[in-house]
């Protein structure tokens, strides 16, 4: 992610609705936002519908920021956002409220997992694992999911991350621990597998 500081945009030129300024924003962080978008919902329609919903939005709101988050955690927060009420609109149920005592992801067991030392490099960044790894991502739970795809995809600070998800620090700490767990055990039947074809052959 860019870590740009405030200033390398002008926000009066921004607030003022300069049509370059504007573009040079949109231009700055269109890739991560689509990025964040398509991990979260694994549909490049909706990736493109976030990514316009969200600078549409962020646009109409230029005006009255005030600059408390830097422009980059603003921008993924309307994202995150914008991704969230898609999966509400798939999902009535899901409660987009993003609750930091909420523990029910502790009630699954982690069980196996594999050492993954002993697979070549080229195994682990092959284009099917690659896959693999992106279909776990999305079976992770939404709240799990967002998290491991700011903080670890993106590279968000787990302040930015707490700051776009406005949750606390901690209860970011919690869903990227559980987060990287899950996956670990999801990813370990894969590569598992993959040594049990290394051994055979």
């Amino acid at each position: 992610m860019s870590k740009e500081n405030q200033e390398e945009f002008s926000l009066e030129l921004l607030r003022s609705g300069d049509r370059a300024e504007i573009a040079r924003l949109v231009d700055a962080h269109s890739a991560n936002i689509y990025r964040v978008a398509l991990k979260m919902l694994a549909n490049t329609q909706d990736a493109e519908d976030v990514l316009q919903n969200t600078f549409f939005k962020a646009i109409q709101a230029l005006p009255t920021f005030e600059g408390r988050s830097s422009l980059s955690t603003w921008l993924y927060r309307i994202a995150v956002n914008e991704s969230l009420m898609l999966i509400r609109q798939r999902k009535p149920e899901f409660d987009l409220v993003m609750k930091p005592d909420d523990d029910e992801e502790n009630e699954h067991l982690l069980t196996e997992f594999t050492d993954w030392c002993c697979l070549p490099e080229s195994e682990l960044m092959s284009s099917e694992a690659q896959g693999y790894l992106d279909e776990a991502i999305q079976e992770l739970s939404e709240k799990l999911r967002v998290v491991f795809i700011l903080r670890d995809i993106e590279k968000l600070s787990i302040r930015e991350t707490s700051e776009t998800l406005e949750i606390s620090e901690a209860a970011v700490k919690v869903r990227l621990l559980r987060a990287r767990l899950v996956l670990r055990e999801m990813l370990s039947k894969y590569y598992g597998e993959q040594l049990d074809a290394e051994k055979r052959g």
